[in-house]
């Protein structure tokens, strides 16, 4: 599943966040999204995932447009994200976050919760993907513990599980190493590499200069609302212009 936008358009209070923005970003890649403070890093991620609409300009899912959709009709899509504040439920505890992540359980539609016509089953194969999902990320010995309890890192973790909880292909991550230490960071970065190997399309936004360039197959510079500069991130990012205006 692809992802493009064409002449995005964006601007608040007078000042353009996205300004004629087309992007097309392939299958199976892991893109990376760089620039300084304000240039619009973010406000692309809201609008591709329906967060925010744009002033103009289209988005579209391969060939299906999502422009006007609401933002759980992309999740259902195949879209799913992160966002700088983690947005747990830190009271509930760790597999509940990633239980609450499934799409289509049958104990959620009316008919099926009151008759429990098959749900028992299905909340069984549920709780089974959700322990999967925490092994994977490595926090299957933390399941029973409140999200709250969690490390910071481990947080992040746990939102990646939520991800993937809802079966998305593509996942539009914002800053999933920020923050973390390094050996941390190496673990999140394997797991990106290896959910690419898999076969879906990785979009995040990074501040940490070294994660891009171990784990992009292409990185796009922006500022000021537009694309500066686009390609394989250790051309992009050796240009001087690039590393002295967004690197220093």
């Amino acid at each position: 599943m692809g992802m493009r936008c064409e002449r995005l358009t964006k601007a608040f209070d007078g000042v353009h966040a996205l300004s004629s923005l087309s992007l097309s970003f392939p299958e199976n890649q892991i893109i990376g999204i760089i620039g300084p403070n304000g240039a619009g890093k973010t406000t692309l991620i809201n609008v591709l995932t329906g967060f925010i609409r744009p002033d103009s300009g289209h988005c579209f899912l391969d060939e299906g447009e999502t422009t006007r959709l609401a933002p759980h009709r992309i999740a259902r899509m195949g879209v799913a994200r992160t966002f700088q504040d983690l947005r747990l439920i830190l009271q509930l505890h760790t597999v509940d976050n990633v239980l609450l992540a499934r799409p289509r359980q049958r104990g959620e539609r009316l008919l099926p919760a009151l008759l429990r016509f098959g749900v028992k089953q299905d909340e069984a194969r549920n709780r089974e993907e959700a322990m999967r999902l925490l092994k994977f990320v490595g926090l299957e010995e933390k399941a029973a513990e409140l999200a709250g309890e969690l490390s910071y890192g481990q947080q992040k973790l746990l939102t990646l599980a939520c991800c993937l909880a809802t079966e998305a292909k593509i996942l539009l991550l914002d800053e999933p190493v920020a923050g973390v230490h390094p050996e941390m960071a190496s673990r999140i970065l394997d797991f990106l590499r290896q959910l690419r190997d898999d076969g879906k399309l990785i979009i995040f936004i990074e501040h940490d200069i070294g994660a891009v360039r171990q784990i992009a197959d292409q990185v796009i510079v922006m500022d000021e609302g537009k694309i500066i500069a686009q390609g394989i991130p250790n051309e992009v990012l050796d240009r001087d212009e690039i590393a002295e205006a967004y690197l220093a």
